[in-house]
């Protein structure tokens, strides 16, 4: 059984959470600050972190950053859930330290499927490594695809998530310069990582 820690300073939205949790058949930790979260975890390793972001006085961002910041900790999934609207500054600078960004309000369905998916994600790459370890691949290359399969996939999602935010297909739309050219900066960047990504899987592919 999974266990997912529940992050957020509205005991209401925690216990809801916790009721979702439990009966999609996951074991459930509350956390109802920053501080308390980080408190935990020195005696609790989740499978998975839901983090809230707009909390007080540590918000979401801050609480993560000291997450990440532990080693222990570093590969621990954080799911970002949240209220609030993310800016294209948000996904450049944290995108790669979360797996997903749900907006609330969210049905069961939707946060099972979000913590499917990213289990299974995860499943696969780390089969993947498996197989390139066995193989003899050189593990620099190896932690290479493991970062760029992880990156790809959350900086996909994120985009998509300010594309629909800011309607930056919609014609009527009222879209700054500054935030225009930062999502398609980001667009630009997942091409990139797309294209490197497809050599080293060449470079695996001739290996077996």
């Amino acid at each position: 059984m999974y266990t997912v820690m529940v992050v957020d300073d509205s005991p209401f939205i925690v216990d809801i959470f916790m009721t979702m949790l439990e009966r999609g058949g996951y074991r459930s930790v509350a956390a109802y600050s920053g501080e308390e979260c980080l408190e935990i975890l020195d005696t609790v390793k989740p499978d998975l972190i839901l983090l809230d972001i707009m909390m007080e006085p540590m918000d979401g961002w801050e609480t993560l950053m000291h997450i990440k910041n532990r080693h222990s900790l570093k590969d621990v999934p954080v799911m970002m859930l949240t209220a609030k609207q993310l800016t294209p500054s948000e996904a450049q600078e944290y995108g790669i330290y979360i797996e997903d960004y749900i907006m609330k309000p969210i049905t069961h369905r939707e946060l099972y499927d979000a913590i499917e998916n990213l289990l299974n994600r995860r499943r696969m790459i780390e089969m993947d490594i498996r197989m390139a370890q066995e193989e003899g691949i050189d593990q620099h290359l190896i932690d290479e695809y493991s970062r760029l399969r992880r990156s790809i996939d959350i900086n996909r999602r994120l985009l998509k998530i300010l594309e629909n935010t800011y309607k930056i297909y919609d014609e009527n739309a009222t879209v700054s310069d500054e935030i225009g050219m930062a999502i398609k900066s980001m667009d630009l960047n997942i091409r990139f990582q797309e294209r490197r990504l497809e050599e080293i899987r060449e470079i695996f592919a001739k290996k077996r």
